[in-house]
């Protein structure tokens, strides 16, 4: 399962699973976005969308892994690429609304979709649970506040999850990625060494390893994929 599968990063992961011959349940906000962007890969039998899945409501991730389970059977990955960023201010000029948006795109998101899946994994005693969070979750900066808090929460979630899981088989680990090289972030910052940026393919197969039976020891952790940042 992959969350946020229509953006940059969810589409390179889909894409590395896709060529690794593993079905898919490809979630998003909008699922017409999603067979819009993956539309070389939705029609295959081995690929589900789902209905447009708002994953700050518990029903609707509920409802969207109910029908996951009932058309494979089984779920034994999550990857959860899904978040969001608002240009910083200083805590005194931070309205209260963007620090409840990042709570709630960084934290709730990844809160309420770990709720869902969890007990199939348990049931099955398997599975892999792979948070994409940020190296600011590590340490604050000015003007980063919001931001910065609500990966944190993100990562203290994932250690408090992967201790409770850690003797049934699941692992529960967050990549946290340096700037990404997508045509949003050269946008918003056309002066930067973009060349040391980090690739949405290099995030994917640091995920697709996560995910293989070659990381079972791996469980609760912080994994740097920061690249020449």
């Amino acid at each position: 399962m992959i969350t946020g599968a229509s953006g940059y990063l969810g589409q390179e992961v889909t894409r590395a699973f896709a060529r690794a011959g593993a079905q898919l349940a490809l979630l998003g906000h909008r699922a017409e976005e999603v067979h819009s962007v993956l539309a070389d890969l939705v029609d295959s039998p081995g690929t589900w969308v789902a209905p447009s899945t708002d994953l700050l409501d518990p029903s609707a991730v509920s409802r969207a892994v109910s029908l996951a389970l009932e058309r494979f059977g089984r779920l034994d990955v999550l990857v959860n690429t899904v978040g969001g960023y608002r240009a910083g201010t200083p805590v005194a000029n931070t309205p209260p609304e963007t620090w409840d948006a990042m709570m709630a795109m960084n934290a709730r998101s990844a809160f309420l979709i770990s709720r869902a899946v969890v007990p199939a994994m348990i049931a099955q005693r398997r599975g892999r649970i792979i948070h994409i969070g940020s190296r600011a979750s590590l340490k604050g900066s000015p003007n980063n506040a919001a931001y910065a808090a609500s990966k944190a929460a993100l990562l203290r979630l994932t250690e408090a999850l992967s201790a409770e899981v850690a003797t049934q088989g699941i692992t529960v680990n967050a990549l946290l990625p340096g700037v990404l090289d997508t045509p949003a972030n050269r946008a918003a910052m056309p002066q930067a060494e973009h060349d040391r940026w980090v690739t949405p393919t290099a995030v994917a197969a640091v995920v697709l390893f996560l995910a293989s039976d070659a990381a079972n020891v791996i469980n609760g952790g912080a994994i740097p994929a920061y690249g020449g940042t």
